[in-house]
């Protein structure tokens, strides 16, 4: 039997499950209401509970970083809403829900709206911190797309004229509340890179209510700062305030004042930092010139510039050395030549064919050169030359032996 079916593990049968769980297209992102229950916040910042209603119970985890951004506090009994994936931990085989956001029961259907299009978005990329741009260090014009007349504006222009009043500042003026301030966002935003107006973009509004601050939460204006080409800094609300703009924004600042002062250097840092490289600068440049005048003053001491002639009085005694031990050695090398030359030649004398001759001997050539070495090599009436030791004699050959 063995042979007709395949035996999975625990552990196999677990990953099948879970790939399951994660392939279905409601189980992978839904909101869930429900009663907290067992509420454990560990010292890892990972939150464990249960949500439970009338008949049933489920199983919930929320991790550090998604616990970081709960704006209340759980308690045990509090009427929630969830939002998250339910998958299955292949360890225990225990299914439960992967909660991404959580808000009390009864925010509304603006909460389920903002954390649906914030799952839309996250997916499509809108949120990738590689797609992030990064802002100029030192920008030369900045343009604010906000309402002009609101606290938000005159905070931000204060806060820019002080930190770095080289930066030209434009207003673009839109609503940030109501119906039409969505559109007026997004085609602020879209004009300033369409006619390059600034290096830099800041757009937001002062704290209200979630209702106040929709404007910032409607997928075109998401989509405006996505592309622009120009970096874009959010700045709406105060600190707790999230919106869809601070996750698309290559920057998210707490409040417009702290946009302005992440947007700009510190004029007086930079002040006192060019004060102190010009110190070091000055300090270095000091260093230098008093070592180049003790090594002008060793120099000025010196010998040779003191009196010039004394470097060539020295170089010509060195000459003379060098001459005469030049002369030397080719004295000695040219003896050592000369007493080889006399041996070798003594050598070749005793070896010459003329000594031989001195003592009576004779060499007899034929008419053509060729040496007479024997009695066979002539005949009657040949002419032959006999080499004596002082000379040649003329002699013919009268008969043969």
């Amino acid at each position: 039997m063995n042979g007709q079916r395949q035996i999975y593990s625990v552990s196999q049968v677990n990953r099948h499950i879970k790939d399951l769980l994660d392939g279905d297209g409601v189980l992978g992102g839904l909101f869930v209401r429900g009663e907290l229950s067992n509420y454990k916040m560990y010292p890892s910042g990972h939150h464990y509970f249960s949500m439970k209603d009338g008949e049933g119970a489920l199983r919930c985890v929320m991790f550090r970083r998604e616990a970081m951004g709960v704006r209340f506090r759980p308690e045990n009994g509090m009427k929630v809403i969830a939002f998250g994936r339910v998958s299955v931990f292949p360890r225990d085989g225990q299914y439960q829900l992967y909660v991404s956001a959580l808000t009390p029961d009864g925010v509304g259907d603006l909460y389920v709206a903002f954390e649906q299009l914030k799952e839309r978005l996250r997916r499509e990329g809108l949120f990738d911190p590689e797609r992030k741009k990064p802002l100029p260090a030192f920008p030369g014009r900045i343009a604010l797309v906000t309402s002009s007349a609101g606290a938000a504006v005159r905070d931000m222009l204060r806060i820019l004229g002080a930190r770095w009043p080289m930066a030209e500042v434009a207003v673009v003026p839109v609503r940030v509340q109501g119906e039409e301030a969505p559109g007026e966002i997004a085609a602020a935003i879209d004009w300033v890179n369409r006619h390059a107006l600034a290096d830099l973009i800041i757009t937001g509004r002062g704290g209200g209510s979630m209702e106040d601050l929709w404007a910032f939460n409607d997928e075109s204006v998401a989509r405006a700062i996505f592309r622009s080409d120009i970096p874009v800094i959010s700045a709406v609300g105060h600190e707790p305030d999230v919106t869809i703009a601070d996750f698309v924004a290559d920057l998210r600042a707490a409040t417009p004042s702290n946009a302005a002062e992440l947007a700009v250097p510190d004029q007086e840092e930079i002040r006192a930092r060019v004060e102190q490289l010009s110190l070091r600068m000055r300090t270095a440049a000091e260093r230098e010139l008093r070592q180049a005048r003790a090594a002008l003053a060793r120099w000025s001491e010196s010998r040779a510039l003191q009196d010039p002639m004394n470097f060539v009085a020295d170089r010509r005694v060195l000459l003379d050395y060098q001459r005469g031990r030049l002369a030397s050695s080719l004295s000695v090398s040219l003896n050592r030549e000369k007493q080889r030359l006399g041996r070798l030649a003594a050598a070749l004398d005793a070896m010459s064919p003329l000594k031989v001759l001195a003592r009576g001997y004779a060499v007899a050539r034929k008419a053509d050169g060729s040496v007479v070495s024997s009695v066979g090599a002539v005949k009657a009436g040949d002419r032959l030359r006999l080499r004596v030791s002082d000379g040649e004699i003329p002699c013919v050959v009268e008969e043969k032996p």
